[in-house]
């Protein structure tokens, strides 16, 4: 008799192609990428980095009720993004506006949700940083954790029976793996045999529950064995490894009608969210370690440099485009106009029932009696 054991007492490696100072690893195996690309996915890492901080400051001057940023995973946002195709669903975590960033959603759109006005596709239903895009194949994020991952197999199974030329690809965080509906969504694309990719950010912290918390198998990327699921563990702040990973997954996941995960190894520098301070769970000087010497901007910006594609007059240029562009989109979102009262009630239903007629009506009745209680900028 013999009991499997419940480690094999090796860990699994980490795939990365540049070291911590933007230069390629002796022997690595990686998807080349064109200056072109390169110059888009490190100008769009900028860009996603910069978003962030401006619209963290928006919600703390009190202008927007919500914020959370991607700050020391923008690599897994945008490699990840510019290895996928335009065809490709996106169903998303909550954490990764740079694969709408990649895929042509301007900063007014961003700001427009962030604002939730007029102009905000959800109709400022959705918190902010809830976005969505029908036309960018991006699916609308959702608080609850990890729903999106079942949802994403059943997706894919539909393109698989279609026999579309795409696959689903949906993200979550290492917090994700811990509810029921990451073990589900394994298993169920497993037996039909969809062409979805699994992308974890393990980033160390669900809010602010350590992974040494949370399970004490080798990280996420064994999970995917256990389900027959093919998975590849990568240095989520190494650009070239991500994009590589990517592109081979997606490969495999379309030829071979096959699921794949992908253990994405990074860092949350920020806070959880605004509603967080992680300084009360974790040291102060481990923050400031993997913000200034494992930057996955700092480090790709290195490489693109050494190829002779970057300068700091370009950099300049940049940020200083991105800033006006900023700056700008907040204005314009604060002072469009917010969604009508009625948006509330609509497109639910093609003809409204009778208890939401009734609702609204009561809603009416009641702001009425006390108008000084209701947002006089919201239209009746």
């Amino acid at each position: 008799m013999r009991f499997l054991s419940e480690s094999s007492g090796k860990r699994i490696p980490c795939y990365r192609v540049l070291n911590e100072n933007g230069e390629i690893i002796t022997g690595s195996d990686y998807e080349q990428l064109s200056e072109e690309v390169s110059v888009k996915i490190y100008s769009n890492m900028v860009s996603l980095q910069m978003m962030d901080t401006v619209f963290y400051e928006a919600q703390r001057q009190g202008r927007i009720s919500f914020y959370l940023t991607s700050a020391g995973e923008e690599a897994i946002n945008i490699a990840s993004a510019a290895a996928l195709s335009a065809d490709d669903i996106i169903l998303p975590q909550y954490r990764e506006p740079g694969l709408l960033l990649w895929r042509g959603f301007t900063i007014q759109e961003f700001a427009n949700q962030c604002f939730g006005n007029k102009d905000d596709y959800g109709k400022g239903r959705q918190m902010p940083i809830h976005y969505g895009s029908k036309k960018h194949n991006f699916v609308t994020i959702s608080s609850p954790i990890a729903t999106q991952l079942p949802q994403a197999v059943g997706i894919a199974y539909s393109l698989k029976m279609d026999r579309k030329d795409a696959c689903v690809v949906t993200y979550t965080g290492d917090g994700g793996t811990s509810e029921g509906d990451f073990h589900a969504a394994l298993n169920f694309s497993a037996v039909t045999e969809a062409p979805v990719v699994f992308i974890c950010r393990n980033n160390g912290w669900a809010i602010s529950t350590h992974i040494s918390e949370q399970f004490r198998s080798d990280g996420i990327v064994v999970r995917g064995r256990a389900y027959g699921i093919r998975s590849i563990r990568v240095d989520g702040n190494d650009v070239l490894a991500v994009y590589s990973a990517i592109h081979a997954a997606r490969e495999m996941a379309i030829s071979e009608q096959r699921p794949v995960l992908v253990e994405a190894l990074s860092y949350r520098v920020g806070h959880h969210s605004t509603s967080d301070d992680s300084t009360k769970y974790r040291p102060v000087d481990e923050i400031v370690y993997w913000k200034m010497e494992r930057n996955p901007v700092n480090r790709f910006r290195k490489w693109v440099e050494r190829n002779g594609w970057w300068s700091e007059e370009k950099e300049s240029e940049l940020r200083s485009s991105v800033k006006k562009q900023l700056l700008q989109a907040i204005q314009v979102a604060e002072q469009t106009e917010k969604p009508p009262l009625v948006d509330l009630f609509s497109d639910v239903y093609d003809i409204r029932p009778p208890n939401l007629r009734e609702q609204e009506k009561q809603l009416r009745e009641t702001i009425y009696r006390h108008p000084q209680d209701y947002p006089s900028h919201v239209p009746l």
